[in-house]
């Protein structure tokens, strides 16, 4: 007979515990949770202990378990619902709230909404029944009234980079209208009078917010603008818009977009007509490889990474306990010339 085939079948090795860091640490096991769970009150050496103790037993919080024992249930993550994850904005923004949450042991779930409003009730509703801790929402709805029930229960919400409507919470906003007036104001600076503005849907929040500071900057100096075109959602409608704009009589020396994958269109455009080194151009939103384009795109910059950072911070001192009224967290812009936005108009500065 096989000897290898007779032997006993080898005992599963058990998971450890809590309590079995807690034995080898020398602490008590609320101890190992407070680490654990990021929470302030444990000595450095206790802290360092259990660390250790983690680390030589592979110990694994089974967070599952954790959460039957929370009076609310909940699954120590939380969820984000964006614009779009391949979205340079959004990838940022949602690696921000990331690190932010693996320092605590919370997990991130996300979504990208498309600018669908049925895709965002779909996607908070699928993560609620899952019982998220928190929510952080960049909305495509008009109306969030939706989520009151959440908010009553206990559940932190937070919104970026768009405001709520009809819900009290927390938002964490670029200054879009501060932003879009110091672009308009650059390019004054630089010789332009004959300043348009291409823009995304006008349904964006951000998008007017954007379109309202840019009619501020030109109202600084005088001025009016060329001319506008609202609700360009992909390269070929802006193209299109670009081509109309330089077909008319008198064509502007200088443009001003909202977006970047507005601005990316405005730059193919330009190439095509041959004119991307006479129309000075600042996009709002920077992109990759921006700095590599010739000209170089000057761009608005905003700090998704930021926005992301402060929206978690928010979101954790919620879950901590910690109460405040609802209001408005805006994140500041700023212009990063670059050569685009630096072309000069038939003007003094």
């Amino acid at each position: 007979m096989d000897s290898a085939a007779s032997a006993p079948p080898t005992a599963a090795r058990a998971r450890p515990t809590l309590r079995d860091v807690a034995q080898l640490a020398g602490v008590s096991p609320k101890t190992v949770s407070r680490v654990v769970n990021g929470e302030a009150g444990v000595s450095a050496p206790k802290t360092a202990a259990v660390r250790r103790a983690i680390a030589q037993l592979d110990y694994r919080p089974n967070f599952t378990a954790s959460s039957l024992r929370r009076s609310s249930g909940r699954s120590a993550a939380i969820a984000a619902v964006l614009e779009d994850l391949a979205n340079p904005f959004s990838a940022a923004l949602h690696r921000a709230l990331e690190d932010a949450a693996r320092e605590r042991g919370v997990l991130i779930f996300a979504g990208s909404v498309d600018e669908n409003p049925d895709r965002e009730r779909e996607l908070i509703h699928a993560f609620t029944r899952r019982q998220a801790d928190a929510l952080v929402v960049a909305p495509a709805s008009d109306d969030q009234r939706y989520l009151a029930g959440e908010v009553s229960a206990g559940t932190p919400v937070v919104f970026v980079d768009r405001p709520p409507v009809g819900l009290p919470v927390d938002a964490v906003l670029a200054d879009n209208r501060q932003g879009a007036a110091s672009a308009v104001h650059h390019l004054v600076a630089h010789g332009h009078r004959a300043v348009a503005y291409l823009g995304d849907l006008q349904t964006i929040a951000t998008a007017r917010q954007r379109f309202q500071g840019f009619r501020e900057g030109l109202a600084d100096h005088g001025l009016r603008p060329v001319a506008a075109v609202h609700d360009l959602h992909t390269e070929a409608e802006t193209a299109e818009a670009v081509r109309r704009l330089f077909a008319a009589d008198t064509p502007p020396t200088a443009l001003f977009t909202s977006q970047n994958l507005v601005t990316i269109g405005v730059i193919r455009a330009l190439q095509e007509l041959r004119r991307q080194d006479q129309v000075a151009l600042v996009g709002f939103d920077d992109f990759p490889l921006a700095d590599l384009l010739q000209p170089a795109v000057t761009v608005i910059a905003q700090d998704p990474a930021e926005m992301g950072r402060l929206a978690a911070s928010l979101i954790f001192r919620r879950l901590d306990g910690e109460q405040w009224p609802p209001r408005t967290h805006l994140v500041a812009t700023r212009l990063i010339p670059r050569g685009s936005g630096e072309l000069r108009g038939p003007y003094p500065g």
